[in-house]
């Protein structure tokens, strides 16, 4: 008995110096590939929520080897475990629309008037995020601006693939306006709004939404960071904050994959942009070009990069990155001109930066009323750690302020 137990201790002694290991190592991997920059406020605390998320992403690795489950049911666990008790403020309930799972949140206080109405779509990079992980976003939306807010539970990545979350925004979106007089919404003032992933499906769903005349026009919509395009990722913002938690350039490119087809197997072809071929860069050029973003978001270091070729099979395995569903900066300017009065927030330290400048500038070419945020002391996920305790941003709050 003595020996089994003694063998028993050396296992588990060893399983957690083991364990130790990797999270040190894991750790250390990041303090050499990452960068915080001096711009950015309260740094040791984005360091911190940083090292918690990748000691996750380590947890997550060990028990997916250990046949557990896998790394990325793990870490959506972990994200989504926070649950909140009723607020006294807020009607919430879940409903379905069209197989669909979406959290309603209506003010309880009387309204003398029809309300005005937000079909939210969360950020996580389409493999990430729930209902639960943006709740406190959704009900200080709700709160403070009055507003029925529909959060949208879509399909994500690997599981479903492109076009899966930008259906069951689109369908719930159209079943919210087919439907607004259930929830005392005035026609008038829908909005859509979304952050990071859930700014592209925000802006995708707008541009399908606005030629339609047999549903109430959007009022407006709400682009939180959004990632819009994948066919430079050598874009200033992208160069400039490729280590900047929490949205490394790497990591920006493998979720658009991951989105895209649920695997990453090109992953170094599209950061060298060597995935799509010059005629359609050249094509699309006029839209997505370092050219078009102002000088002085150019001054922190970027090199321009000489245009590459692809090969045959490796454009066929992305071609679909020129569908403006997946990638809405590549819209026809026809849509464009469609578009209902937008708010563009963009971080400074963000990858997805020049993403949204570009499609601010588009928009604002083509008429279209542009509201633009820019946080200067901004990183990607601010606008969600507006609340989070002793780890909250001031950033952050500035920012939902704004949107509100």
């Amino acid at each position: 008995m003595a020996v089994v137990l003694t063998v028993l201790v050396l296992f588990l002694a060893g399983f957690l110096a083991g364990f130790i290991l990797l999270v040190v190592g894991a750790i250390n991997f990041d303090f050499s590939n990452s960068e915080i920059p001096p711009g950015v406020n309260q740094p040791a605390k984005l360091r911190i929520i940083h090292i918690i998320l990748i000691c996750t992403a380590v947890v997550g690795r060990i028990l997916e080897n250990l046949g557990i489950c896998t790394q990325v049911s793990f870490v959506r666990y972990m994200q989504g475990r926070k649950t909140l008790g009723a607020d006294p403020k807020l009607f919430i309930k879940d409903l379905w629309f069209e197989k669909v799972p979406v959290r309603i949140y209506q003010p309880k206080t009387p309204s003398a008037s029809k309300r005005r109405g937000v079909m939210f779509f969360h950020g996580g990079g389409w493999v990430f995020g729930s209902l639960e992980t943006h709740e406190k976003l959704c009900r200080f939306i709700a709160r403070e601006s009055e507003s029925v807010v529909v959060s949208v539970g879509y399909r994500l990545a690997p599981e479903h693939n492109y076009p899966a979350a930008y259906e069951d925004c689109l369908n719930a979106t159209q079943h919210f306006l087919q439907h607004l007089q259930h929830y005392a919404v005035d026609p008038a003032r829908v909005t859509v709004c979304g952050d990071s992933a859930g700014g592209n499906l925000a802006a995708a769903v707008s541009q399908t939404l606005a030629g339609r005349s047999d549903l109430p026009r959007l009022r407006a919509q709400i682009l939180i960071y959004p990632g819009l395009q994948a066919l430079d990722f050598n874009l200033p913002s992208y160069q400039q904050n490729r280590g900047v938690p929490l949205l490394f350039r790497e990591r920006a490119a493998f979720y658009m994959l991951q989105y895209l087809n649920g695997n990453a197997t090109k992953l170094e072809e599209v950061l060298e942009g060597s995935h799509i071929s010059v005629d359609i860069k050249l094509k699309y050029r006029k839209w997505v070009s370092p050219d078009n973003i102002p000088e002085e978001f150019k001054v922190r270091g970027y090199k321009p990069r000489v245009l590459l070729d692809c090969t045959t099979e490796v454009f066929e395995k992305v071609k679909r990155f020129c569908e403006p569903t997946l990638c809405p900066l590549l819209a026809e300017d026809a849509i464009i001109q469609q578009l209902p009065e937008s708010f563009i927030l963009t971080c400074e330290y963000d990858v997805l930066r020049d993403d949204g400048l570009l499609y601010k500038k588009r928009l604002e070419d083509n008429g279209v009323p542009v509201t633009w945020y820019h946080l200067e002391d901004g990183f990607h996920g601010i606008i969600n750690l507006f609340n989070s305790n002793w780890l909250s941003f001031p950033g952050g709050k500035r920012g939902l302020d704004n949107i509100v």
